[in-house]
């Protein structure tokens, strides 16, 4: 059985806003994701006083974090926390036909998380965030919509282009008409990443370069498959800012 959003905020008396849906990675889970995702900090040349961490910058958000669904990881033959099977994160073209039916199911899973969320604020208010693979399913849902998203915040990540491009197959879809291209897009990775190479978010980032015209690639001299402390976060909470208008 699917698993209930998590979701925090927005703070206090604060009236909500905005709301980011926000995919973790392969193998984590929404609760676990929220909670370090909320440990990160920005400076203090960014944020001089205060709190710095992203729901406490950020107090009219909504945040929602879904969670994906258990199913059969064929190459290691287990049961695991996954958006979609896949068999190489270094290639993530390779054997794409077995991403295809997980990949559509999550679409799915996460335009239901949409509406639900259009039913409290505008679309154009709705960010649609993710890292790793978790990005790699909320940007396939984002070029399936017919509609803009307030931004697109991409970290460590791919695009799963051949599946992405068979489901669109299969749909009959024209790329053209359904893009809409007033969404902006922030992508972050490390150039030393051990787990998705950065090549693969360069090609992310060119790919997107084709139908968004707002696209914000940053690299981090770092390891890290995860935001860069503090320098990723505030470039996150920069890009917010610039969208949300605090």
């Amino acid at each position: 059985m699917d698993r209930s959003p998590y979701v925090v905020g927005p703070a206090g008396d604060f009236q909500h806003t905005h709301t980011i849906i926000f995919l973790h990675g392969r193998g984590s889970d929404c609760d676990e994701f929220a909670s370090e995702l909320f440990e990160s900090e920005a400076s203090d040349l960014l944020v001089p006083e205060g709190p710095r961490t992203l729901p406490a910058l950020f107090r009219s958000v909504r945040w929602v974090f879904p969670s994906a669904p258990q199913t059969l990881s064929e190459r290691f033959g287990a049961v695991e926390s996954q958006w979609f099977d896949m068999w190489a994160v270094e290639s993530p073209d390779e054997r794409f036909e077995s991403q295809v039916k997980g990949l559509r199911q999550s679409v799915t899973l996460l335009e239901a998380v949409i509406a639900n969320e259009e039913a409290l604020v505008p679309r154009n208010r709705i960010f649609l965030a993710g890292i790793s693979q978790g990005f790699a399913a909320a940007i396939t849902a984002a070029l399936l919509a017919r509609d803009s998203f307030a931004g697109l915040i991409g970290l460590c990540t791919w695009m799963p282009k051949r599946a992405y491009e068979a489901i669109r197959a299969v749909e009959g879809l024209d790329r053209e008409e359904r893009i809409v291209k007033s969404t902006s897009v922030f992508l972050a990775h490390s150039r030393d990443d051990g787990v998705v190479p950065v090549e693969n978010g360069r090609g992310l980032r060119d790919y997107l370069s084709q139908h968004f015209p707002a696209i914000e690639w940053h690299e981090y001299e770092s390891a890290e498959h995860w935001i860069v402390e503090p320098e990723g976060v505030d470039d996150i909470v920069t890009f917010l800012r610039s969208h949300i208008g605090q």
